[in-house]
């Protein structure tokens, strides 16, 4: 199971959102690029990163920002937020992000998605954050009629190589993920599933990997990290233990 750290990016800062909501803001850094270098020093092998901007329609405020994450780490990064268009792919591509989250575009129009994929390669991931298991799009502020398992299924039938599952109730939390949801999605799939928000603490992360399907294969680090009740240091010294040994995905 991968232990993803994240680095959500408003402004040009590193950032934490609770529960998605832009008005409950706290900058934990700025230089999100110094974040991501301390976290592949630390062993993480997978960054996941969320323009926040770009999610509410603002894709250029933090390109420059992106690319020079790009080029100060190796590890695989998957990024979020805004591509909603062929132009948002080719450019993130161009940068050498190894794989895209897509949200809001793959909830309205899962179609294109099936047609990106078929273009593009196997660089996609479905972004499915939901609360109460009704998804939310567009930064999480528009409300939607999907249920989460109706565009897991949905997922599996355009061929995207996996999902990552937010629950927008424990985002920011840190009061403990949702397993039973995204066991659901990962049900409902068949597909790789990365389990997002919640996660407060080490015996967090034992739940995960204990009472998860086999095919939740992640978990995204966010505010734990940052607030330090959970190091990537004390994770993989322990791999075995905690399940931070890399999938490739």
């Amino acid at each position: 199971m991968t232990v993803i750290p994240s680095i959500d990016i408003l402004g040009g800062e590193c950032v934490r959102l609770v529960q998605g909501d832009y008005q409950a803001v706290t900058v934990y850094e700025t230089d999100p690029v110094s974040a991501a270098r301390r976290f592949e020093e630390a062993g993480a092998k997978r960054i996941h990163v969320v323009d926040l901007d770009a999610a509410r329609g603002d894709p250029r405020t933090n390109r420059k920002k992106i690319r020079k994450i790009r080029r100060a780490v190796d590890c695989t990064i998957q990024l979020g937020g805004g591509i909603r268009r062929d132009e948002d792919i080719e450019e993130l591509l161009d940068l050498g992000i190894d794989r895209l989250v897509i949200g809001t575009a793959f909830a309205r129009h899962p179609d294109r998605i099936e047609g990106w994929v078929a273009h593009y390669g196997d660089v996609f991931l479905a972004g499915i954050d939901a609360m109460d298991g009704q998804v939310r799009i567009s930064g999480w502020e528009t409300e939607t009629r999907l249920q989460d398992v109706q565009l897991a299924e949905r997922a599996k039938e355009v061929r995207v190589a996996g999902i990552i599952y937010t629950s927008i109730d424990r985002d920011g939390t840190m009061e403990g993920p949702d397993i039973e949801r995204t066991n659901a999605v990962a049900e409902a799939s068949g597909l790789p599933v990365v389990l997002s928000g919640g996660i407060g603490s080490m015996d967090d992360i034992r739940a995960v990997k204990e009472r998860s399907r086999e095919n939740v294969v992640g978990i995204i680090l966010g505010r734990a990290l940052y607030e330090q009740a959970v190091t990537l240091e004390e994770l993989f010294a322990e791999p075995e233990s905690t399940g931070a040994e890399v999938v490739e995905w």
